[in-house]
């Protein structure tokens, strides 16, 4: 599922997207920046192709970036423990869990 709806209420999700707007002069331009989700399937695109093709591969890199690659960053998870994501998901995944079974048993 990659409905983007835990990455919108997630209040520590930051990806964007840049879009021109331009002008009906053919003159001027504006850059905006606008939140979008890594769960987009453009998101990841470059020229010749995506770098991360399947929804798959996308939860995967949001997962990783919110529990470990975070950590590595800044020093805390990614994950607030707030429980947005879980409430806002038409399936219920449930992040939570996905964060201790990837940590596996405590020793």
């Amino acid at each position: 599922l990659g409905c983007t709806n835990c990455t919108q209420v997630c209040p520590t999700c930051f990806c964007y997207t840049i879009q021109d707007r331009m002008e009906l002069d053919g003159i001027a331009v504006q850059r905006e920046r606008a939140w979008d989700s890594c769960f987009n399937p453009a998101f990841a695109a470059i020229h010749g192709g995506d770098l991360r093709p399947d929804i798959r591969s996308r939860y995967r890199h949001w997962v990783t970036h919110k529990l470990s690659t975070w950590r590595d960053q800044f020093g805390v998870s990614g994950c607030v423990g707030c429980g947005r994501c879980i409430t806002w998901c038409p399936t219920g995944i449930d992040l939570t869990k996905v964060a201790k079974s990837v940590q596996g048993p405590k020793s």
